[in-house]
């Protein structure tokens, strides 16, 4: 079901986190969200920071916008993003640091790397009892970012198999992971559905393991249609619920967390064996590699594409031109009505100063202007690259609308 992007050909958008504001200084640290907006500090910040977001994005001239994340905890390399579940649905307790026997094999790094400190670092709850779903605010957050544009927001979250990769049990009510990570899933669709219920249209589950599996395993390995099926669980009954899929190789404080970052062991997994809408790839950062893989589905794409256009690792901000390039390249082997322009992943996570990412999604948002209009195509008003609304004019210079 395509709502958002229903009715749009080359739509701009970003992955997801967003940098905060430098005086939005406040994280919810494990409690409920009903229970910090009463204090009137954080409901005010809270409130504020989101409308600074979405009038970033908006200004930045994209076409589909996001809520920054910013319920998420500002703490170490973004840690936050699994564990905001983790901390609100019961059958979790503590905060531990995870053996090293129990760590999945593509996360072991040497002493001296930024790596190695960030995965030794972090510490996660154990699984002491029977995961239960808790609520964990989905729909009033959307309607927190959604009620102040009128341009769709898109709502993303972490996908419950990525969690469970920090996860040790500690309980005889379960006896491997596999039933971790479906309980897990179930206990996400409540969420998820909640969020549909409230009126949301667009859901983004973030990094489910395929690719990761897929290249460890292979594609076809016991393990990795576990995932297919506990994924499918997760966004089940979503059906008018424009489901995005996104996937990255890791964004830690900006980090690659995986050498081999090929798309080829699992692009049959994401386009035909999992449901969904849209798919997210990485792919500035890579060089557009695995471009070619989609010339077989080109003429019979049942998602749609959206590919990385700017790097959330390069501190250099993207030229237009620039990002005009990178879609040209993925209109060889993807058709335009099926192409969407965004971020390799979020902007967040410990991650590029706000600035940086404001004009990386305007160049995303201009990238996508130049293209269509040499395919004759409608283009988005970008309130940045107006030069009437320049903030520094030389006076007497004559200034035009463009």
């Amino acid at each position: 079901m395509f709502t958002a992007t229903a009715d749009l050909i080359l739509p701009s958008t970003v992955t997801g986190s967003f940098p905060r504001p430098r005086w939005f200084d406040v994280s919810l640290w494990g409690r409920p969200l009903d229970t910090c907006m009463l204090d009137v500090r954080f409901r005010e910040k809270f409130q504020d920071a989101m409308a600074v977001v979405i009038s970033d994005q908006e200004r930045a001239g994209l076409d589909i916008l996001t809520h920054g994340d910013l319920h998420v905890d500002e703490d170490m390399a973004g840690r936050a993003w699994h564990h905001y579940p983790l901390q609100r649905w019961a059958g979790f307790e503590g905060d531990y640091l995870q053996p090293e026997q129990t760590t999945a094999p593509w996360l072991h790094y040497p002493p001296g790397t930024l790596l190695n400190e960030i995965y030794t670092g972090w510490r996660w709850p154990r699984v002491v009892d029977k995961i239960e779903h808790r609520p964990l605010d989905y729909p009033k957050l959307w309607r927190i970012a959604q009620g102040k544009t009128r341009k769709p927001v898109k709502f993303g979250t972490c996908c419950s198999q990525v969690m469970a990769l920090f996860l040790d049990i500690h309980t005889p009510k379960y006896k491997d992971k596999r039933q971790v990570i479906w309980d897990m899933a179930e206990a996400m669709n409540k969420e998820l559905l909640a969020l549909r219920a409230a009126g949301c249209r667009s859901i983004q589950t973030e990094e489910p393991t395929f690719h990761f599996m897929a290249n460890t395993y292979g594609k076809n390995h016991e393990q990795v249609k576990f995932m297919i099926d506990a994924f499918n669980r997760e966004v089940q009954g979503l059906d008018d619920v424009e489901v995005w899929i996104h996937t990255c190789w890791g964004n830690p404080n900006m980090q690659r967390v995986m050498e081999d970052t090929s798309y080829a062991n699992s692009i049959e997994i994401y386009l035909e064996r999992c449901r969904g809408d849209v798919w997210t790839l990485e792919m500035k950062d890579r060089n557009q590699k695995d471009l070619e893989l989609f010339e077989p589905f080109k003429h019979d794409l049942k998602k749609k594409i959206a590919i990385g256009a700017v790097s959330h690792r390069a501190l250099q901000a993207d030229r237009p031109e620039e990002v005009a390039a990178e879609i040209r390249k993925a209109l060889k082997h993807i058709p335009p009505e099926r192409l969407i322009v965004s971020s390799d992943c979020g902007f967040g996570r410990q991650g590029c100063n706000r600035e940086i990412a404001f004009y990386k999604s305007s160049a995303i948002a201009q990238g996508c202007n130049i293209v269509r209009r040499e395919l004759g195509l409608p283009t988005t008003y970008v309130p940045a690259a107006d030069p009437i609304l320049q903030i520094d004019v030389v006076p007497g210079r004559d200034v035009a609308r463009a």
